[in-house]
């Protein structure tokens, strides 16, 4: 079955970058617990104090749902304040998942 996958790009301060990491277990935790349809999410440090956050979503309905919540839950919302500007949001179809997942 295909999987909804968000791509958000953004940018830490690199004095936030140490908060940042540590509000990141909870924001997961608060995904788990309040958004349906999250399967998981992996982030990567890319150069130029970028981030990306691959999110991966049952259906896009399920991806909508969540970004119509916002941070509603405290570990998002410690999360969601460390980050700096956004600087590329997208959506995609993952048709085919490697034997690494």
């Amino acid at each position: 079955m295909p999987v909804t996958v968000e791509l958000t790009r953004f940018t830490v301060a690199r004095e936030r970058m140490e908060a940042m990491l540590a509000a990141r277990p909870a924001m997961l935790a608060d995904f788990r617990a309040d958004r349906e349809g999250f399967i998981g999410a992996d982030l990567v440090r890319l150069p130029d104090g970028e981030w990306l956050d691959i999110v991966h979503w049952r259906s896009p309905e399920d991806l909508a749902a969540s970004r119509a919540k916002g941070a509603n839950r405290p570990g998002i919302a410690a999360f969601f304040a460390t980050l700096g500007d956004l600087v590329s949001d997208e959506r995609g179809t993952v048709h085919e998942i490697g034997e690494s997942r």
